[in-house]
């Protein structure tokens, strides 16, 4: 399916639905150009699980952030790393799996490694909208309105 933001707030929102259909070891997979609005999706689905959207950062430097929530929460961000042998050295596949939920940025960088899980396609469109193409959950269990 595939839905519009017009704003950030909307990507939010869209974010939170999001996150109430990752499911304990749900995953997330997040694919988009640099400022397409991962961050701010990741955002509304940490929402889901209890933690405050102003606690989540872009974790670019970090690699992994954890958050506890109703379950592990984890905003995994691959930008800075170029393979998979590093991709696993630094244990991100550690935090993918039951009573888990992750958020991964920059999911390309996962090539072949991807099996289930929710992928999330993000892109600019004019102005500040975003073109949010989801695949992995049935867009007739999908209750988002845009009108919120």
């Amino acid at each position: 399916m595939t839905l519009v933001s017009d704003s950030p707030e909307e990507t939010t929102e869209i974010g939170k639905h999001i996150g109430r259909h990752l499911i304990k070891g749900q995953t997330a997979f997040i694919f988009g150009e640099l400022g397409s609005g991962k961050t701010t999706l990741i955002k509304g689905a940490a929402e889901a699980f209890g933690i405050p959207a102003r606690d989540i950062t872009s974790a670019t430097y970090t690699i992994i952030a954890e958050y506890e929530g109703t379950v592990p929460f984890y905003h995994i961000d691959l930008y800075r790393l170029d393979d998979i042998r590093s991709i696993e050295e630094a244990g991100v596949f550690e935090c993918i799996g039951p009573g888990k939920a992750a958020a991964i940025e920059w999911a390309e960088k996962l090539d072949g490694c991807i099996n289930g899980g929710i992928r999330i396609h993000m892109a600019y469109s004019e102005h500040e909208k975003r073109i949010i193409t989801i695949e992995g959950i049935d867009e007739k269990n999908w209750d988002y309105n845009q009108a919120g």
